[in-house]
């Protein structure tokens, strides 16, 4: 049975905003007096709004976390998902001890080694080779230990050139490999992994993403990763946590805390319309309107996995003479992945003078899984190939399964992007 190596109980951070440290004496005197001398608790634990960046608030002070509580168990890789302003990059410096907490605890079992940002624990005067021996130290390894994972972090990292050089002339990208080299290298019993990796090239992620995989699965570490690439969290991670404003959510499995984001944060835009004055484009070409359609109701909150889908799009075109024009949209998924790219490229030659144009498309049913889709991008294309007018998260929409339907006693979800009706399969039973 596993240990539970990290226990979060009623964690809170409050955060005071403005100047800090101009104009607050009084603030502290009447902490120290209510403390120190009545042995009452912290007035400003009382006050404090949430911590939602996007509204002004009543109070200088907010809460950056609010009464979070979980575990996390040894070998477990937890996501952390949330939006800009969450409460992630807080947390995550609370548990890596870089920060402490307003009010509650953390219990904590093992060497935590944490990444929270380009070059963390790194000093940029000493060189490569010198800040992996610092760090090893700093997480209590000899000396005879550092030397023997010396050269496959170095390896990894991919800087053998530059180890001997100080690290303050690295680029960004050659600072996160060996920085993340190090923190994964020198086994620590806890990995702590912000969302620095965005920062590598494609190929170090996906080295990154397999090297938290293999200390994780074949060495029984713990990782916690934040990302807000949904794809990445979905492969690496088991569980997931959804932060929101400061304050926990939701926590459980990767796939219902994932579809639980992007419920809180993607709002569904089955139509839109614009007239003139406020349609986005160009003096050449305008979207008037966009909308995915049920073709049997005018009114609805989601698709069935079995209905067709109907897209249509409505342009202003404003030109002298006629104009030979393509239409392309771009289907993503919820995690970003382009699953269909829909284009006149292919089956059309026609020209179009100055007026309005529409544009209608099907797509058929029973291909798109369940979850939410977006039009990521609508493009206006003239003569095979010069973009004209590109539109961005035109329409959103949400696909559920059919209720009560189930796959041979499976409920719930399939795996994958799509949700094929059966394919044919045909099985022989060869006897000897």
């Amino acid at each position: 049975m596993s240990d539970t190596v990290i226990k979060v109980e009623n964690i809170s951070k409050q955060y005071r905003l403005g100047n800090v440290g101009l104009g607050t004496l009084s603030h502290d005197i009447n902490r120290w007096y209510h403390t120190t001398i009545r042995r009452r608790e912290d007035p400003y634990l009382k006050i404090g709004d949430t911590n939602d960046r996007s509204i002004k608030g009543e109070s200088d002070y907010v809460w950056a976390l609010k009464d979070i509580n979980f575990e996390v168990m040894q070998g477990e890789v937890l996501g952390i998902i949330g939006r800009n302003g969450a409460g992630k990059s807080t947390l995550l410096k609370i548990l890596s001890r870089t920060t402490t907490p307003t009010a509650g605890q953390i219990k904590i079992k093992g060497r935590v080694a944490s990444l929270l940002e380009v070059g963390t624990g790194f000093h940029p005067e000493l060189t490569g080779r010198e800040n992996i021996f610092l760090n090893g130290a700093i997480l209590g390894m000899t000396k005879k230990e550092i030397k023997n994972k010396f050269d496959e972090i170095v390896d990894f990292a991919g800087v053998e050139r530059y180890v001997d050089t100080p690290v303050k002339r690295y680029s960004s990208g050659m600072y996160v490999r060996l920085a993340f080299a190090v923190a994964a290298h020198l086994e620590p019993e806890i990995l702590i992994v912000d969302e620095v990796l965005a920062v590598g090239d494609a190929e170090f992620q996906k080295k990154a993403l397999g090297k938290m995989k293999e200390v994780s699965e074949g060495q029984g570490r713990t990782v916690l990763f934040v990302s807000h690439n949904m794809e990445a969290v979905q492969n690496l991670c088991i569980n997931a946590l959804l932060l929101k404003d400061g304050q926990l959510i939701m926590m459980g499995d990767t796939g219902s805390v994932i579809g639980k984001y992007m419920a809180v944060y993607t709002n569904t835009k089955y139509s839109v319309h614009y007239n003139m004055d406020n349609a986005p484009g160009n003096s050449l070409v305008k979207l008037l309107s966009a909308a995915v359609q049920h073709p049997m109701m005018e009114q609805y909150q989601f698709f069935k996995n079995s209905d067709p889908i109907h897209f249509s799009f409505l342009f202003q075109l404003s030109c002298t003479g006629r104009m030979q024009l393509d239409i392309t949209y771009h289907l993503v998924d919820e995690r970003g992945i382009l699953v269909y790219v829909g284009s006149t490229f292919w089956d059309y030659e026609e020209s179009f003078s100055n007026g309005t144009i529409s544009a209608k498309c099907i797509f058929p049913a029973n291909i798109l899984n369940a979850g939410t889709y977006t039009v990521s991008k609508l493009l206006v294309v003239q003569n095979k190939g010069n973009i004209i007018a590109q539109f961005t998260d035109v329409l959103s929409f949400e696909i559920v399964l059919e209720e009560n339907k189930s796959f041979l006693g499976w409920q719930g979800k399939k795996e994958g992007v799509l949700k094929l009706e059966s394919l044919p399969w045909h099985l022989k039973n060869n006897t000897l």
